[in-house]
């Protein structure tokens, strides 16, 4: 049976610690916008209190939780975890999520403050201010024998940073993000800092919408006609032709009108 609660309850709070990996969802605000659902696995997260999750966010291709976020009026995010092992259980937090970049004051305040690990090629840590929690059964939920976390990620960007650091300048995170991370697959500002480096050392982002006509994004507050504007138009040029009729002795205009013989 689905329960819900404002705050996390503490009996949860030790089960989503133990957790090896869980999903993030966000979307733009735009129905015309992309839904995205990441997977995160690794222990790079936390609870602050019972109402406050976060975690680091690790350089990839992608970056559409980012540019979420950072759009104005959204900030919309939902966490949810599942248990593979043990009694049945999916956890999902509801809340605004918060992006704390890689190189800012923020970002370096946080991690000293709660002793944040931080590994290379992390380029943020997203904190969620939670203000709906979900616990279901997860019956549907297939069990799964853990067995261990790839290491493929953290080698390729432990490898860049160490090119980095014997001097070949290019293979700096700066320039991976500007090329990876300055926009959504719908044109949406991503990485900050990518965006920046991208500007100033003429980067163009990778082409990320391919497959399908380009349509642009379109904002959720962006006029569409309906039949409602065809109605107003309408209204609008009866009235027109009535002020002009009207108008038309003192204006010494002759106006024609088409009568049924």
């Amino acid at each position: 049976m689905g329960q819900f609660y404002q705050t996390i309850p503490s009996n949860i709070h030790e089960w989503i610690l133990q957790q090896k990996m869980f999903w993030v969802g966000t979307a733009p605000l735009s129905g015309s916008g992309h839904v995205n659902i990441s997977p995160k696995g690794g222990l790079y997260f936390g609870l602050l209190d019972d109402h406050t999750f976060w975690y680091i966010d690790l350089s990839g291709s992608g970056n559409e939780t980012i540019s979420h976020l950072y759009e104005p009026g959204n900030g919309r995010i939902t966490i949810m975890f599942t248990a593979f092992d043990g009694p049945p259980r999916i956890v999902r937090l509801w809340g605004q999520g918060k992006v704390l970049e890689s190189q800012t004051a923020e970002f370096s305040d946080f991690v000293k403050k709660h002793d944040v690990k931080t590994i290379p090629g992390t380029r943020s840590i997203i904190m969620v201010n939670v203000h709906q929690v979900g616990s279901s059964c997860g019956f549907s939920v297939p069990k799964f024998d853990f067995k261990s976390f790839r290491t493929t990620l953290n080698d390729f960007m432990a490898k860049k940073e160490k090119d980095f650091e014997e001097g070949k300048t290019k293979e700096n995170f700066p320039r991976y993000w500007a090329y990876k991370n300055a926009e959504s697959i719908d044109g949406l500002p991503g990485l900050e800092l990518g965006r920046r480096t991208a500007k100033e050392e003429g980067i163009a982002p990778i082409k990320k919408m391919v497959g399908m006509p380009s349509r642009g994004y379109r904002s959720a507050s962006a006029k569409r006609f309906n039949l409602w504007h065809l109605v107003l138009v309408g209204l609008v040029s009866v009235m027109a032709t009535v002020s002009l009729i009207a108008l038309s002795p003192a204006l010494g205009v002759r106006v024609m009108v088409n009568r049924p013989a």
